[in-house]
């Protein structure tokens, strides 16, 4: 069976997409030795790296700067061209992104319908624009895949997708978020991004939908009890703010007067991500939506306990995993218990490894084989 893989995110392994692109190539090879793999890479992408050898690379064209047009046409227009000049029997968009057009059998990934569930996602011509078309083409997959039931419930709904024509593929952590492996480079980690002895931490997007006004509002209480000697940690690339899809996050912290017990360290290299999580005393991912919520799993992987928002896909991936609150005032609740509470707090951990170890990327790469297997019959 030979596969040609959409490889628009492949540098950029940040992104929730980029991240399941690198981690499903990886482990679909080490799945099936048999398996044929080409992976198409727009314009934009020359030399890429961490490529596994028995993959073969398919660059399109001259370096040139990514653009919106230019990944449109490379989705509607390359790569469906590509898959189909190198003899491949499935093309696979790993992300919402699937051409109108292809002369393959077509499965994509779609790993979650924010902009159709939350309009404020869905603002301006050209994204509604491009909402629409791919909302539209989607339906003409063999198959779809997701990475949760809630997610698969929402694709059902959203673009009117019958439920058997959408499989569940559960993502999982990397190996290395573990609790020991890799340890010995926390140390340089803290010194990096000059970390204090003990905090508690989040990590990810600055949009509407992550709540990190909940979790500021939040340490309003835990900063009475703890701040001082236990500040909150604020990782992640900060946007342009005052805008009602990234609201002013600093002007927020200013206005709790919490500013002393909140630092901002920007972005973090991806290598540094399992010390910055094992290094914390508690992981807060108080998001309102996910369609999966992998950064909660990588933390528990690691051995920190985890705090999140009652949001569905929580309930279904982590269970009882995570300390899994409904606002502000009991999140602070969680932190301080989970930072004072030694019991409690040994009995997350174990609960975490626990449940941690439940997911694999063998799983989701033998589950994904299963789903091209089903395609080929078609």
């Amino acid at each position: 069976m030979h596969i040609a893989m959409n490889g628009w995110f492949w540098n950029q392994e940040f992104t929730g997409s980029g991240q399941y692109l690198r981690n499903l190539v990886k482990s679909l090879m080490k799945a099936d030795p048999d398996l044929q793999l080409s992976l198409i890479l727009p314009p934009h992408i020359q030399n890429p790296d961490n490529v596994p050898d028995r993959v073969q690379v398919v660059e399109t064209g001259n370096t040139q700067k990514a653009s919106k047009w230019g990944k449109v046409w490379f989705e509607q227009r390359t790569f469906p061209q590509m898959a189909e000049k190198v003899g491949a029997d499935i093309a696979h968009v790993p992300y919402w992104g699937t051409p109108l057009a292809c002369k393959v059998r077509l499965v994509t990934s779609v790993l979650d319908v924010i902009p159709l569930l939350y309009p404020i996602y869905n603002q301006g011509v050209m994204t509604q624009l491009y909402t629409s078309l791919v909302s539209a083409t989607a339906r003409g997959s063999g198959q779809i895949i997701t990475i949760s039931e809630t997610a698969k419930l929402d694709i059902e709904e959203q673009l009117n997708i019958p439920e058997d024509k959408i499989s569940v593929t559960y993502l999982a952590q990397d190996e290395r978020f573990h609790p020991r492996m890799g340890a010995e480079r926390d140390d340089a980690v803290r010194k990096k991004y000059d970390l204090p002895d003990r905090f508690v931490l989040y990590l990810g997007g600055f949009d509407w939908r992550k709540q990190v006004n909940e979790l500021l509002l939040a340490y309003t209480y835990v900063g009475q009890a703890e701040g001082e000697n236990i500040p909150l940690v604020i990782a992640g690339r900060e946007p342009e703010w005052d805008d009602s899809l990234f609201p002013n996050l600093r002007e927020y912290a200013k206005k709790l007067a919490i500013e002393d017990y909140v630092r901002w360290i920007g972005f973090v290299d991806e290598a540094d991500k399992p010390s910055l999580y094992r290094l914390a005393d508690v992981f807060v991912f108080p998001s309102l939506y996910e369609g999966f919520g992998l950064m909660a799993l990588e933390a528990m992987a690691s051995g920190t306990p985890v705090v999140t928002s009652n949001a569905i896909v929580f309930e279904e991936v982590l269970e009882d995993s995570a300390y899994i609150v409904e606002d502000a005032r009991t999140m602070a609740g969680a932190i301080i218990a989970l930072l004072i509470q030694q019991p409690l707090r040994e009995g997350m951990i174990n609960q975490g490894l626990a449940m941690a170890s439940n997911y694999s990327w063998r799983k989701t790469a033998k589950d994904t084989l299963a789903v091209y297997e089903n395609v080929m019959k078609q």
